[in-house]
């Protein structure tokens, strides 16, 4: 049977999980207009963009040397690799750097960046093979185990599961030869209490699996099995492998592979990588450890039967864990003294695993912002006007990953009045948000700016850490009230103003209700049509306050 087609439609899928196995590198992986360097986890992956990249408004931060939150697509056409008909380019991963330069090249803009924790560069591939070859068939074992389903058939349940732990958890167990053929049975039955504590389901938690032994084995994938009895059914299946603990090949591998969207993965919601050691592990960690946290991989180890203190000449690394974890704060380690009395602590680590808030790998803007848009609908504005500033905002929020545990949108327009047009939480993905800001109707009537400051901080947003609220005013005039009083509340109440003015809009009024440092905080345009070129500074300096603040 072939397994590939039981996990994906084989036409255009195909090409994306050979990538993802490494089987030809040579293959185009085809991307999206705005898929970010980060994106792909691949280094010198040879990606096709479409036609028309151009013409849309991509984020490119940098020159020659992207910071990986680029478009890879708009890094190409900047660099001078693409045009308008797309294309292919091999990309190259590179470290993080810092004073990412901004340029105007080849009709795209791209803006300048302080730091970021990962780049690359793009190059164009001498030839393209424009068929598959013989080599496509040369799959190593450990790789078509990947590819494949677990043996029972996949039951997909309507509803179920833990709706307040939507994360997607990679499960690494040790499959050694230290650990032995009775504790990896004490191994998947501790592995089956922890789901059941997790409560799998298809709106809850996600669960895939990865033994480490000499080469690492997908036993199955996320998607895979969200019906909580087939899930049981496939880890009692899991068969024992023996070998060394490479307990660092796997983390890579599960990095790699696991949570593609391609396989599964779903977007914007956390994802975590639990590594289960027995003992301590055979090869390097720290490298692989180190990928899955630029990945945004929340990486947590479960050390089980630590090594005595006559074994600790025999670890290789005796800090392997403080150097896996997300963050070495304490949160993401936990010991388990022995495999016998495991099942006694699954409560307490799938309490852990659901916190989402502290899954502090997983947490970017692009994922955890609340923006509010604060829009004048004044009779200054006018029809045609106001559909610009909804193409402004719609711009905005096509950067962030709007979903239910991701990032949020919530917008309010204003004259004398306010008009909740939709709650920060009423939408919990981006279509649906996009549409809503797209269905606005333009009120018409006078400004009264303040009154709406207010009326939107109270009726929008929730509490949150300070860089996490954000208020985005767009107005063309005076308002007709007091702005620097309610302005200051909201200040104080750690949401975050950007004043964007259009037309006759009084700088000093924008200033004063913007967020500290004034400068890049406040926007003004003429003309309503160059609201446009403001959507990747607002985007950018959203994502600065963000990462200053947490």
């Amino acid at each position: 049977m072939d397994h590939l087609t039981v996990l994906l439609p084989l036409t255009g899928l195909l090409f994306q999980i050979l990538s993802s196995f490494c089987i030809d590198p040579e293959l185009p992986y085809p991307i999206t207009c705005e898929t970010r360097g980060a994106d792909l986890s691949e280094d010198g992956l040879l990606v096709g963009c479409p036609a028309g990249c151009l013409l849309r408004r991509t984020s490119v931060f940098g020159t020659n040397v992207y910071a990986a939150v680029s478009s890879v697509c708009g890094a190409a056409v900047h660099s001078g690799l693409l045009g308008t008909s797309g294309g292919t380019v091999r990309l190259k991963r590179l470290q993080g750097r810092h004073g990412y330069r901004g340029s105007s090249s080849h009709g795209v803009q791209s803006q300048s960046l302080s730091h970021w924790i990962s780049s690359f560069s793009l190059s164009k591939p001498v030839s393209i093979p424009l068929e598959l070859t013989s080599k496509t068939s040369e799959i190593s074992p450990g790789s078509v185990s990947a590819a494949q389903p677990a043996k029972k058939s996949v039951k997909k349940a309507l509803m179920g599961g833990n709706k307040d732990c939507q994360a997607d958890i990679a499960v690494v167990m040790d499959s050694s030869t230290n650990i032995g053929q009775r504790r990896f049975n004490l191994q998947k039955n501790f592995i089956a209490k922890l789901a059941a504590a997790l409560k799998v389901g298809a709106t809850g938690p996600h669960v895939g699996l990865i033994q480490a032994s000499d080469s690492p084995k997908t036993e199955f994938l996320l998607t895979n099995f969200t019906h909580p009895k087939d899930l049981l059914f496939a880890i009692r299946q899991t068969t024992y492998l023996g070998g060394n603990a490479n307990t660092g090949k796997a983390l890579l591998h599960a990095a790699q592979s696991i949570f593609s969207s391609e396989l599964g993965a779903r977007r914007g919601h956390p994802r975590v990588l639990l590594a289960l050691v027995d003992g301590w592990p055979s090869d390097d960690v720290e490298r692989a450890a180190t990928f899955a946290r630029d990945s945004g991989i929340n990486v947590f180890i479960v050390s089980v039967a630590k090594a005595s203190p006559e074994e600790l000449s025999m670890v290789p690394d005796r800090n392997f864990s403080r150097k896996a974890v997300c963050k070495d704060n304490g949160f993401f380690s936990y010991s388990i003294p022995s495999w016998f009395n495991a099942a006694k602590h699954t409560r307490a680590l799938s309490t852990r695993l659901c916190s989402l808030d502290q899954l502090l790998c997983s947490k970017t803007c692009y994922n955890s912002v609340h923006i509010g848009f604060l829009i004048d609908g004044s009779s200054s504005v006018g029809y045609v006007n106001f559909q610009l500033v909804l193409d402004f905002l719609v711009g905005i929020a096509r950067s962030f990953d709007i979903s239910d545990v991701g990032a949020h949108i919530g917008a309010v327009q204003f004259t004398y009045d306010q008009r909740l047009e939709f709650g920060m939480f009423d939408n919990d993905n981006k279509e649906d948000a996009i549409d809503a800001l797209r269905r606005i109707s333009y009120m018409s009537g006078g400004t009264s700016t303040g009154s709406a400051i207010n009326y939107a901080v109270h009726n929008l947003f929730r509490p949150a850490a300070r860089g996490r609220n954000f208020l985005i005013v767009v107005t063309d005039g005076q308002s007709y009230d007091d702005v620097r009083g309610p302005a200051t509340a909201a200040h104080s109440q750690g949401v975050t103003i950007f004043s964007v003015g259009v037309a006759w809009a009084p700088l000093e009024l924008l200033r004063v209700m913007s967020s500290e440092p004034k400068d890049t905080h406040t926007f003004f345009t003429r003309d309503f049509s160059g609201l446009s070129d403001f959507i990747q500074p607002v985007v950018h300096n959203i994502c600065t306050d963000y990462s200053h603040n947490n």
